[in-house]
């Protein structure tokens, strides 16, 4: 039977030099009372100190740091960051960036699948995913810092193949939350916006000999929860720590305390949803819906790609395609903005590494993520800008094994303004910076990987469309009133192919409302 003890209680458990796991993305599913109150309890005292921070999603809010594990940004409280995303941590990506934490930075999904590793008594994970990128060992090894001593990926060979290896971690504590919580420590997550990796982390904890504490929203009499509605067992569970209802460390999302529209239990009206303004990102967005296939899923990542979503909503094409996203969510309608990872009207919720096992294993059709930089090479970073570091989240684990990957994002950066004007795109003022480059800060993506694996790659901008070739990158298409020399060459580091076939962009993307997306799609699968 778990015991249901305070926060602070909770916070006493966890010893100096602690692994501690933790799932959830964002603030969803984040055990922020537990977070809060640790940090607390090293202020007054010390300790725990030295801890090791292991996870995979972004966690928190920036830049609002309300929530997450700048709460433990303390100097003595932590010794190491391993996770997948930083930039929701600023304060810990500066420890990192001032070598006071070693600092390790994995692909989000390959630390999920290391909790099934974890949990099975294996040394580490074997897999593909990372090859070519920061991750592998030929290029940064996934260290964040000169602090990060150890090499936990090494580069092996099996059956005359290249494999990565990710050594596991030992764990100690996890953190997990749910909804509801019986005095068994039975975990229903009947509110929440997505499953995230809970039971991962748990089963993981549990098999490593350490304890697992649990947020609860509600607390609930032993035996009194549906068989069905329980999703950790409280088998799993050593501690409940009711949240309190007075406080801020419950919210479904960041913006959101409860929106029943995110967790299934009542359906929006689809009707509703805000139609985007005619404007380059909506070009862009149109563009890549154009690269749906009827009847696949697709993922789509965070910023331009999520207005795919609102495309298909006013296209009316949502019912021709799958959208998912890789905390764990099939169907739906992708929240914008600091919400991401959850949607509205979900039709099914996986765990996230389910999700992401089976991404990895090929499972999607199509992926659309954001283009931050890229170069001659088709490589593209997202991970790394100065000595800021994000981290790729599931960019990784989502674009290498994917047959099909759109790049979607502006074709210049800082303060580029463009307007569409009789159906073509007008510049009115130069971004400050390039993003097609001579080669990027960090390989996030690797173009010569997927040249060797065969997918086709695509990378969208408001003045013209370019395609990955075994010899680089060549434009395809260019926007209606943009100047090729002018316009496009002279924005970039590298000068690319130009396809004998160059071609418009087609008219109606820029036109105030459209009406043929379905038509396309149908046309294009015939």
């Amino acid at each position: 039977m778990a015991k249901v003890i305070s926060a602070q209680a909770a916070a006493q458990l966890i010893k100096d030099g602690n692994t501690v796991a933790s799932a959830g993305m964002g603030i969803m599913g984040l055990c922020e009372e537990v977070i809060r109150a640790t940090e607390q309890l090293f202020l007054e005292t010390g300790h725990p100190k030295d801890l090791n921070l292991f996870y995979g999603a972004h966690q928190g809010d920036n830049p609002i740091v309300k929530y997450g594990w700048d709460h433990w940004a303390h100097e003595g409280m932590l010794k190491r960051w391993t996770g997948g995303f930083l930039g929701a941590s600023p304060k810990i990506g500066e420890m990192c960036r001032e070598n006071k934490i070693e600092g390790y930075c994995l692909p989000m999904g390959v630390i999920d699948l290391m909790y099934h590793e974890i949990a099975g008594h294996t040394p580490g994970l074997i897999t593909k995913i990372g090859l070519k990128t920061y991750v592998d060992p030929r290029l940064e090894g996934a260290k964040v810092n000169e602090a990060a001593k150890e090499d936990i990926v090494k580069l092996i060979e099996l059956e005359g193949e290249e494999w990565l290896f990710y050594k596991n971690p030992g764990l100690n504590v996890g953190l997990i939350r749910g909804t509801t919580a019986d005095a068994d420590g039975n975990l229903t997550i009947s509110e929440e916006c997505i499953n995230g990796d809970a039971l991962a982390v748990a089963q993981a904890v549990k098999n490593s000999g350490g304890i697992v504490i649990a947020q609860a929203k509600y607390l609930a009499a032993a035996g009194s929860l549906h068989p069905r509605d329980i999703h950790i067992p409280g088998v799993l569970v050593d501690y409940v720590v009711v949240s309190d209802p007075a406080s801020d460390t419950h919210y479904q999302t960041v913006d959101v305390f409860y929106d029943p529209t995110l967790c299934g239990n009542v359906k929006a009206e689809m009707s509703a949803m805000p139609s985007l303004a005619l404007k380059d990102s909506k070009v862009i967005a149109r563009r890549a819906a154009m690269e749906m296939d009827m009847g696949t899923c697709v993922n789509l990542g965070i910023g331009i790609p999520q207005m795919i979503a609102l495309v298909a909503v006013e296209e009316g094409v949502n019912d021709c395609f799958t959208l998912t996203s890789e905390s764990g969510i099939i169907g739906g309608i992708a929240v914008q903005g600091k919400n991401f990872g959850s949607c509205y009207n979900p039709a099914c919720f996986l765990d996230q590494d389910v999700q992401l096992n089976w991404y990895s294993g090929g499972g999607l059709g199509t992926a659309f993520l954001g283009l931050a930089e890229t170069d001659q090479r088709g490589n593209v970073n997202v991970s790394k800008f100065g000595t800021r570091l994000n981290g790729p989240g599931g960019f990784i684990d989502i674009t290498q094994p994917t047959k099909k990957v759109v790049f979607c994002g502006s074709f210049t950066a800082g303060k580029l303004q463009t307007e569409i004007r009789d159906k073509k795109l007008v510049i009115v003022q130069e971004g400050r910076s390039h993003k097609f480059m001579d080669k990027v800060q960090q390989v996030t993506f690797s173009g010569d990987y997927a040249v060797e694996s065969g997918q086709e790659v695509l990378y969208i901008t408001e003045r013209g469309v370019f395609r990955l070739t075994g010899q680089g990158m060549e434009l395809i298409e260019i926007a209606p009133g943009v100047d090729l020399e002018a316009d496009i060459l002279a924005q970039m580091d590298f000068k690319p192919l130009i396809s004998p076939d160059l071609k418009e962009m087609d008219s109606f993307l820029f036109e105030e409302s459209w009406g043929g997306l379905r038509e396309y799609l149908e046309k294009k699968t015939l």
